[in-house]
């Protein structure tokens, strides 16, 4: 089994190489403008966020997701995941927040669980964003915070989008029973998570989980999203919440 504490290291060099090609074959127009920000929550404390505004201005609040990027959540993967995934998410009419971790471990942990729960309360008093349920994303480390979040405050949430992520204890999993999660593992994941992919799946399902999960043949760890299947998901996370 995989040493769990070196996929940070891993994760880095990875993120490093492919989401920079990703970046440069992003085609950027119609996207939504991009803002760092340094957000006042309310314990106090301060939080960086990437903050992607949707590319079409319409009548209707936008919709909140949280993107959370790979390995350690620092600033320059989470400006990357923002320009990358979050751009895609945008031209779909959402508000995406991508948060820089505050210790370099992603946002796993209650501390760092409740501060997405601060950000999202400071971002939906912004006139434009919608109240309510606010989605869940992660890539990798950050699919795992994801999770993680959503155990600790399900109602919040319209569901999780992980792409990928590993979780293999039903237990855990038992606050999601009938929570909606989005889950993508690359075939040739090089960390080896597809080799886990049963696994993960049989404890998400096992605790009840309305799971939409698949493994992406001859995909690497990090892989272009399959926005058709993404989309159809998101479209009825939406109407059921309705």
């Amino acid at each position: 089994m995989k040493d769990m504490r070196r996929i940070p290291d891993e994760l880095r060099n990875l993120l490093a190489s492919i989401v920079a090609v990703s970046v440069m074959t992003l085609c950027t127009h119609g996207l939504g403008a991009h803002a760092q920000e340094r957000i006042e929550l309310e314990d106090g404390s301060q939080l960086t966020a990437f903050l992607v505004e949707p590319a079409a201005t319409t009548d209707r609040l936008s919709p909140l997701v949280i993107l959370m990027g790979g390995g350690p959540g620092n600033l320059s993967i989470s400006r990357d995941t923002s320009q990358w995934l979050g751009s895609e998410f945008a031209r779909r009419g959402w508000l995406v927040a991508v948060p820089v971790s505050p210790n370099n471990r992603a946002f796993r942990g209650y501390e760092n669980n409740q501060k997405i729960l601060m950000l999202i309360d400071q971002l939906q008093q912004r006139v434009d964003v919608a109240p309510g349920k606010a989605l869940l994303a992660g890539i990798s480390n950050g699919g795992m915070s994801a999770l993680e979040i959503a155990r600790r405050n399900p109602e919040r949430f319209l569901g999780v989008a992980a792409v990928p992520a590993l979780s293999t204890s039903a237990f855990d999993n038992k606050p999601l029973a009938g929570f909606p999660v989005y889950l993508r593992i690359g075939g040739e994941d090089q960390l080896g998570w597809a080799e886990r992919f049963d696994e993960t799946v049989a404890a998400l399902e096992e605790a009840g989980v309305d799971l939409d999960a698949a493994i992406l043949d001859s995909a690497p760890h990090m892989f272009r999203m399959n926005w058709e299947s993404l989309d159809a998901w998101l479209a009825k996370i939406r109407v059921e919440t309705e």
